[in-house]
């Protein structure tokens, strides 16, 4: 069998049972302790999962095709509001974020180059590719997020009309990535500050 084939396997038993030790899977697979320790690495580098005492289990209960936490945030856990949502598509599931500031740093986190991503416009609340979006850093809206906090638009030309009224910097996708990645280096988590 080979290695992504078993991590299927994994991932299938880790559903079916939520958590699941590393000697079970040794066992049920005929591969070593060693071997599944190192199919579960890309499970665990994913957020998909996470190492308990003796085994592996699933980060985040499935519904549907999205990976969520009862509507929380897969990054800092803060509840999902429809209108900040950030959605990351991968081939095998689907990752919601809270908001613009986590679903950048996610995507950054990945760093895979079959993602897609889709947000929010702050104006019309029409679904959008984030990686073609517009986002305003910091503008004097306080949407009541993670910070620092950026808010999306589909359109340079909004964008920029919205920073000139409401202050914040325009940044495309890369920049934004850049940025707000830049900010969290050194902070504890993802720096996201919590309301609720």
């Amino acid at each position: 069998m080979l290695p992504h084939e078993r991590q299927e396997r994994i991932r299938e038993r880790i559903r079916e049972l939520g958590q699941v030790k590393i000697s079970q899977l040794s066992a049920e697979l005929a591969v070593s302790e060693m071997t599944i320790y190192r199919d579960i690495q890309p499970l665990l580098q994913e957020g998909w999962a996470h190492k308990v005492y003796g085994g592996i289990a699933l980060t985040r209960q499935e519904e549907g095709s999205s990976l969520v936490a009862d509507g929380k945030c897969m990054l800092c856990g803060r509840s999902v509001d429809s209108r900040l949502a950030y959605r990351l598509i991968l081939p095998d599931r689907v990752e919601t974020a809270c908001c613009s500031h986590c679903g950048l740093l996610r995507f950054s986190q990945l760093n895979r180059s079959d993602i897609q991503a889709l947000c929010q416009d702050f104006f019309t609340n029409t679904t959008i590719n984030a990686q073609m979006a517009w986002y305003v850093l910091n503008g004097v809206v306080d949407v009541g997020c993670c910070r620092p906090q950026l808010l999306c638009f589909e359109q340079e030309r909004i964008a920029r009309g919205f920073v000139k009224g409401l202050g914040g910097e325009v940044l495309s996708f890369s920049d934004a990535i850049l940025r707000v990645t830049s900010a969290m280096d050194g902070a504890h988590g993802c720096g996201c500050t919590s309301q609720e």
